[in-house]
């Protein structure tokens, strides 16, 4: 028997690798600045605002919000001193993704800012997703059920994460402070950047799993909560370099796949099974 999937982003690059199996908070630097903005649209930004005027006669329920866009980022040389990244970031909004990375114009929109500024991005809102390789006290791997009312890869499995922000309800007391692995684009989405954590939590699969049952302001974004068992307890430390090739939806081939080689899972097939009973669920197979 296998866990079958469906992955989230079936076709992710990999911007970054951080070094060393992962940057702590402090090796990392931000630089915020309306530099890094998008540029306006060729022609205006009409067309943006036309596509979050359809899209919310569709879905009632979305909400615009500020986000931080992804720029640009820099290792600095090995041996350096102080912050070894660097992260430009520019401010953006949940309405304009949807109207540049998901909009039907995407493609040309990559093409004209290659032509105009010779960067591929500089037309796209690209807002700063996060997803965390999460690990419980009892070896488990923490997946979600993306809702169907999402706007972005409804119905598919996904790391918890999103954008910077709380997510899956967890006190902050209980988390280790995360590891930034790289950061990934997702190509469905006209290149949008991820940046990929490793996460562990002190509490059990159990009780992270009451945790996300108690919901919160943005519980409809997702609709259960799978638990993969690691099988991995001996070599933890040393899982971290591998790790840091992993990002939303390679997340379940790399992690599960090769890291955790214990767990059987396959990503080939169509579905995951939602665990929503008393206890963890396992992907394994005989």
């Amino acid at each position: 028997m296998s866990c079958p999937v469906q992955i989230m982003d079936p076709e992710v690059t990999l911007l970054l690798q951080c070094p060393g199996g992962g940057l702590p908070r402090e090796q990392v630097q931000a630089e915020l600045s309306p530099v890094h903005d998008r540029r306006p649209l060729p022609g205006g930004d009409e067309a943006i605002t036309a596509i979050w005027e359809t899209r919310l006669k569709a879905q009632p329920w979305l909400f615009n919000a500020p986000k931080f866009r992804l720029h640009s980022a820099t290792l600095a040389p090995i041996g350096s001193r102080g912050p070894q990244l660097l992260l430009r970031l520019g401010l953006t909004s949940y309405r304009d993704f949807l109207g540049t990375n998901w909009s039907s114009s995407a493609a040309w929109l990559r093409q004209q800012g290659a032509t105009d500024w010779g960067d591929t991005q500089a037309y796209l809102a690209d807002p700063l997703g996060v997803g965390a390789a999460l690990t419980t006290a009892d070896d488990f791997l923490v997946f979600l059920r993306r809702s169907r009312q999402v706007a972005e890869a409804p119905g598919l499995v996904d790391v918890p994460g999103g954008h910077p922000e709380p997510q899956v309800n967890l006190p902050l007391l209980t988390l280790s402070q995360p590891l930034l692995l790289g950061i990934a684009r997702n190509e469905t989405s006209a290149g949008r950047a991820s940046a990929e954590f490793y996460v562990q939590c002190s509490l059990t699969s159990e009780q992270v799993r009451k945790h996300y049952l108690s919901g919160g302001p943005e519980a409809h974004e997702s609709t259960g909560i799978i638990f993969v068992e690691t099988q991995v307890q001996s070599d933890k430390p040393s899982c971290l370099e591998a790790r840091a090739g992993a990002c939303r939806g390679l997340a379940m081939h790399y992690l599960v796949g090769e890291v955790l080689a214990g767990s059987q899972f396959s990503p080939e097939a169509q579905d995951l099974p939602l665990v929503q009973g008393k206890g963890p669920g396992t992907c394994s197979a005989p």
